[in-house]
Order: C-alpha cells, then sequence, then structure tokens
C-alpha cells in the first residue's frame, strides 16, 4: 500500500497513530471530513491479521461515515477508529490510553461502540474523554434503530423494485445474527417475511430459529438461496466475485459495513446481474442518528422521523442511479458530496463575511 497516495485519493483529512508500550496499544483515528462537523465514528477492537488490514478498514469505514452522515442529513463529519488487539487482550488501562488518544484531538473526533467495544468499554473510556456518545445508551443503544432503519431500507428497495410496500409473504436471508440482525429478524417476521438465516454462532441460529420460526443454513449456503432478499449484517467484503455468482436475491440490503469488496468493480457486477443494492452507509444510518442525538439532548420523536427519511432517501438514490445508468453506490456518494461542498460553500462565506 503506498499510504500518502491511498490517503490523498480517498480523501482523508488526517490520520492518528496510536502506540503505546505501557500498556501495550496499537490504534488507529482515521479522519475523512469535517465540512459538515466533527468526525463521529465508532471504535473497533479486532485482531487485523496485520497493520495494512487496519488501516484500510478505518479509511473504508471513516469515509463511509462522512457519506452517511451526509446522506442522514446529519451535521458531523466521518471518522472511524480501530484498536488492533484481540478482545480477550482488552483491559481497562489500553481503553483509557485508547481515551486519552481521543482527547488529544479536543473534539475534532467523536467515537462510541463498534464491535468488540461493550457500553462498560465505553464507560472506561469516557473516564478520559468527553469526546464519546452511547454510554447512556437512550433508545436502547444503536441496535434497535439501526436495525429499524434497515428494515425500512428494505422496504424501500422492494418499493422500487416490485412497486410494494407489502413484504408478506417474501423470502429473505439475513447473513449475521448481532444486535442488529437480531431485531431485523424481528421486524421482517412480524411482516410476514419467510426468513432463512446464518451465523458463524450456532446458539445464535437456535435462538432465532426459535422466535422467528427461521431455517437455518450454514454460513457458506446464505449467498446462494432461492430467495428475494439477501441481507448482510455481519462483516464487510462479503460482496465480491466469488459470492456475486452465487446470489439470486433480486435485492441486497443490510447492516453490515463495506459490503462490496471493490465498490466500483462488484457495484458494476451488481447491475449487470440485476440486483438493487441498497448502499451500506445509507441504510444503516440509524446508528449514527441515534447517537448524534444523544449527543445534543435525546428527542425520540426527532431521531425516529430521521430514521424514516431512510426510506425516501433510498428511494431518491434509486431514481438516481436509474436515470443516470450508474450504480447506486456511485449515486449516493453524489448525493452525499454534494451536501458536503454546500456546507463548505456556507463555511467559506462566512470566513469570508
Amino acid at each position: 500500500m503506498q499510504l500518502f497516495e491511498t490517503v490523498r485519493e480517498m480523501g482523508h483529512e488526517q490520520i492518528l497513530y496510536c502506540h503505546g508500550k505501557n500498556p501495550d496499544i496499537r490504534a488507529i483515528i482515521a479522519i475523512h471530513d469535517t465540512s459538515l462537523g466533527p468526525a463521529m465514528g465508532a471504535t473497533r477492537l479486532y485482531p487485523y491479521i496485520n497493520e495494512e488490514a487496519a488501516l484500510k478498514d478505518a479509511l473504508r469505514l471513516s469515509r463511509g461515515m462522512t457519506y452517511k452522515a451526509a446522506c442522514a442529513n446529519i451535521p458531523a463529519g466521518g471518522g472511524k477508529a480501530v484498536i488492533i488487539a484481540n478482545p480477550t487482550d482488552k483491559t481497562d488501562e489500553m481503553l483509557r490510553a485508547y481515551g486519552r488518544f481521543v482527547e488529544s484531538l479536543k473534539g475534532r473526533f467523536i467515537t462510541g461502540q463498534d464491535v468488540n467495544i461493550t457500553p462498560q468499554d465505553v464507560r472506561t473510556i469516557q473516564q478520559e474523554t468527553n469526546h464519546v456518545v452511547g454510554v447512556e445508551e437512550k433508545s436502547g443503544g444503536p441496535a434497535p434503530i439501526t436495525a429499524l432503519g434497515v428494515f425500512l431500507g428494505i422496504k424501500s428497495a422492494v418499493e422500487f423494485r416490485w412497486q410494494t410496500q407489502r413484504l408478506e409473504g417474501m423470502r429473505v436471508a439475513v447473513q449475521g445474527l448481532g444486535n442488529v440482525g437480531k431485531h431485523l429478524c424481528q421486524h421482517l417476521y412480524e411482516n410476514g417475511v419467510q426468513l432463512f438465516v446464518s451465523d458463524i454462532n450456532p446458539e445464535k441460529t437456535v435462538e432465532i430459529k426459535n422466535l422467528f420460526g427461521a431455517t437455518v443454513v450454514e454460513p457458506e449456503e446464505i449467498y446462494g438461496l432461492d430467495v428475494d432478499i439477501f441481507s448482510p449484517c455481519a462483516m464487510g467484503g462479503i460482496i465480491n466475485s466469488q459470492t456475486i455468482p452465487q446470489i439470486q436475491a433480486k435485492i441486497i440490503a443490510g447492516a453490515a459495513n463495506n459490503q462490496l469488496e471493490n465498490e466500483r468493480l462488484h457495484g458494476q457486477r451488481l447491475i449487470e446481474k440485476g440486483i438493487l443494492y441498497s448502499p451500506d452507509y445509507v441504510i444503516n444510518a440509524g446508528g449514527i442518528i441515534n447517537v448524534y442525538n444523544e449527543m445534543i439532548g435525546y428527542d425520540e420523536d426527532k431521531a425516529f422521523k430521521q430514521v424514516n427519511n431512510i426510506y425516501d432517501t433510498l428511494l431518491k438514490i434509486f431514481g438516481i442511479a436509474y436515470q443516470q445508468g450508474i450504480t447506486t453506490n456511485d449515486a449516493s456518494k453524489r448525493l452525499a458530496e454534494e451536501r458536503i461542498l454546500q456546507a463548505r460553500a456556507i463555511k467559506n462565506q462566512q470566513l469570508a463575511a
């Protein structure tokens, strides 16, 4: 990887490498764009195979957060942090050291909970910095509202694809049954969907089978099922050259971040195969909507109104993509970048005044 060239191409403002010996910590904070406001992005703790993989994840996720906030009309920029560690090696001392790195940015970066970071971990980080959200977990934390946004996004894709809002009788394959995946399954079940599910944890699949009558399949079988909708709700990079030929679903709409392994190549291949893709950072924006509203003073009605806008935003993106003959990913980026450019123009006018 050519580090500076990659950062320049992706448009990042700042990359911070966090290293400490006592306690031992290796972390990366990536700030993509702060035109709309301070960079918001959760912290992920993961045993990456190498530092390059960690950096790539931070760069892609932080850029996605910029587009996510812009498409959701949230006055925040995009950032992301990754801590390179095995969850079993996580300590309070490590988390507090990380909190001091966040504090050093003086509010330029605001973080919260992601993979392998618990609400208690967030409270530990908060001992060193106030630039953290999700501590109080109002509305039950980000998972329920994220799942609601994904559910609305699925309905939006169904309306655009088949001109109906009814999900009853449709077959949906859900990959990944964490907190978001579980809540999504409940929404789908309550709307008469036939569920097919997979997860690397068999206890989770048994729970969803018992709760919602789902059909459990092996993780490697989930891609090739004869279903209407495929909903990835686990890790990213799963829409790729190996899986696309297997996919029979006509819609891909799920909560996972960075679903397309290669945005340009695989976005185009989905078009060629006649599959409607709901851009991940648009459909899963419920999380950032939730934590942003916690930060400014939680108003449940306002937060849920913003989540409901995901439905109309996706319809607009699908329409742009269809009219202009581009991928839905490119259409969502154009929408986000228009809003970012407008914000920059306003800031420049205010500075010049």
